[in-house]
C-alpha cells in the first residue's frame, strides 16, 4: 500500500545527496582552469586569434561527443558514466593547464569538452532518475549546485594565482578532489541501469501503430524543447559574453562597474534556481518557462530601449532569473517523452543546445560589428519571445506523487 507519509526513502536522500556532489564536481572543474587561460596563452605565446579557436576546442569537444553520451548511458548506466566523465574531465583540464605547446592544448581542451558532455548527460539522467523517486521536482536545485560549484572553482584558482602556485599543483590537486568526491559519490547512486522500474511507474506499454502515429508529434516536441534550452543558453551566454562589454563600452560604466552586469544574471539565476522546484511544483513547468520567457523579453527589451546602466544591470538581472528553469525543465520533459529510449532525449536536448554556446558570441559580435552592440543584444529578448511560444510544450501542474511502500525493499540493497 502507498504511504505519502513516509516521505523519501533514506537510499533516495543519499542519491540525491550524491547526484549534488556530482553537479558541485562539474561546476568547479573547469572553473579552475578558466582564470589561468591568460597565463597559458602568455606562455605559449599566442595571438587573440589563435588562443580563441584554441579555446573553442572544448565547446567542439562536447559537440562532437554528445550523441554518443546516451549510448553510453543505456550500456553502462548514468552514475558509472558521469563519475568516467568526471575524472576524465579533471586530467582533461590538468593537461591543458600543463600543456607546453598548442597541439596539446587543444587536443587536452578536446578530450576535456567531450568527457563533459557525457558528464553533463549523465549526471542530468541520474538526477531525473531520483527526481521520479521523490515524485516532485528537484533538478533545479541541482542546477543550482552546480553554480556553486562554478563558483568555488573559480576561487580555488583565484587563491592558487593570489599564492603563485603552479599551473600543474593547482589543477593536479583539483582533480584529485574532485576525482575523489566524485567516486564516492558513485556509491550512494541508484543502482542498475536508467529506466528501471523501481525508478517510478512505467509508462503503459503502446502497440507499434501507436508508437508509428505518435513518431512524428514526439520529434516536434523535442525539436521545441530543443528550442527552450537553446534560447536558455544562448541568454545565458550572451550575457555572460557582452556584459561587462556592453556596459563598459556602449554605456561608459568603470570596470568595477561593468563586472556588475554579469553578477547580476548569475546571481539571479543561482536564486531562480533555488526557488525554481518550489514554483514548478505550484505552478507546472509550462506556466514557469512562460513566466521566465516573459520576463527575459521585457527586462532586457526595456533595458536596451532605454539604456542606462542601472537598467541594464537590472535587465540581465531578469534574464538571469528568468532562464533559471529553462534548462532543466527541457531536460526533464525530453527525457519522458514516449518512444524514445532511454536518456536520448535527454542527450539530444544537451547536444543541441550546446549550439547555443558556441553560437551565441560570434553571432552577437557580427550583428555588432555591422551595426552596434546594442542591436547584437536584441538576441535576448528575442530569445523570451522564443520561450514563451515554445514553452507550450511543457507539462503543466502535476500532483505530487509519493513513493510507494512496495518500492522501499529494493531502497535497502542500493549501493554502488
Amino acid at each position: 500500500m502507498p504511504r505519502p507519509d513516509l516521505g523519501p526513502a533514506l537510499a533516495d536522500r543519499r542519491a540525491r545527496a550524491a547526484v549534488a556532489a556530482l553537479f558541485l564536481t562539474n561546476g568547479a572543474l573547469f572553473a579552475n582552469l578558466i582564470p589561468r587561460y591568460p597565463e597559458i596563452k602568455a606562455d605559449l605565446q599566442i595571438s587573440n586569434a589563435t588562443y580563441g579557436l584554441a579555446v573553442a576546442a572544448f565547446p567542439a569537444g562536447a559537440i562532437a561527443a554528445g550523441l554518443a553520451a546516451g549510448l553510453l548511458v543505456r550500456r553502462f548506466g548514468s552514475a558509472r558514466v558521469a563519475v568516467a566523465g568526471t575524472v576524465l574531465t579533471s586530467l582533461g583540464v590538468l593537461a591543458a593547464g600543463v600543456a607546453p605547446g598548442l597541439g596539446l592544448l587543444v587536443a587536452a581542451l578536446f578530450l576535456g569538452g567531450a568527457m563533459d558532455a557525457c558528464t553533463d548527460v549523465a549526471q542530468n539522467a541520474h538526477g531525473l532518475r531520483v527526481q521520479r523517486r521523490y515524485g516532485r521536482s528537484i533538478l533545479n536545485s541541482f542546477h543550482a549546485v552546480w553554480s556553486i560549484g562554478a563558483v568555488l572553482g573559480g576561487s580555488m584558482a583565484a587563491v592558487a594565482i593570489a599564492l603563485d602556485v603552479p599551473r600543474g599543483v593547482h589543477l593536479g590537486v583539483s582533480a584529485v578532489l574532485f576525482s575523489a568526491v566524485a567516486l564516492v559519490a558513485l556509491r550512494f547512486c541508484l543502482p542498475g541501469l536508467d529506466g528501471a522500474v523501481q525508478d517510478g511507474d512505467p509508462a503503459p506499454a503502446a502497440d507499434a501503430g501507436a508508437a508509428s502515429r505518435s513518431r512524428g508529434r514526439t520529434v516536434l516536441v523535442l525539436a521545441a524543447l530543443v528550442l527552450v534550452a537553446f534560447a536558455g543558453t544562448l541568454v545565458e551566454d550572451a550575457g555572460n559574453s557582452w556584459a561587462a562589454v556592453y556596459l563598459s563600452g556602449s554605456l561608459g560604466a568603470a570596470a568595477a562597474v561593468a563586472a556588475t552586469g554579469y553578477i547580476a544574471l548569475t546571481g539571479a539565476q543561482f536564486v531562480g534556481r533555488m526557488l525554481g522546484d518550489r514554483f514548478v511544483d505550484r505552478f507546472g513547468q509550462r506556466a514557469v518557462a512562460r513566466a521566465g520567457g516573459l520576463l527575459v523579453a521585457v527586462g532586457t527589451g526595456l533595458a536596451l530601449a532605454f539604456p542606462s546602466v542601472p537598467g541594464t544591470i537590472a535587465g540581465f538581472a531578469c534574464a538571469g532569473f528568468g532562464v533559471a528553469t529553462l534548462v532543466p525543465a527541457a531536460m526533464h520533459e525530453a527525457d519522458e517523452l514516449p518512444g524514445l529510449r532511454a536518456g536520448t532525449g535527454l542527450t539530444v536536448v544537451s547536444w543541441l543546445m550546446r549550439l547555443g554556446f558556441l553560437l551565441s558570441p560570434p553571432v552577437v559580435g557580427l550583428v555588432a560589428d555591422a551595426t552596434s552592440l546594442r542591436t547584437g543584444l536584441l538576441v535576448l529578448p528575442l530569445a523570451g519571445v522564443v520561450v514563451v511560444l515554445a514553452a507550450g510544450v511543457l507539462s503543466g501542474r502535476r500532483p505530487a506523487r509519493a513513493v510507494t511502500a512496495a518500492a522501499r525493499p529494493a531502497d535497502a540493497i542500493m549501493g554502488s
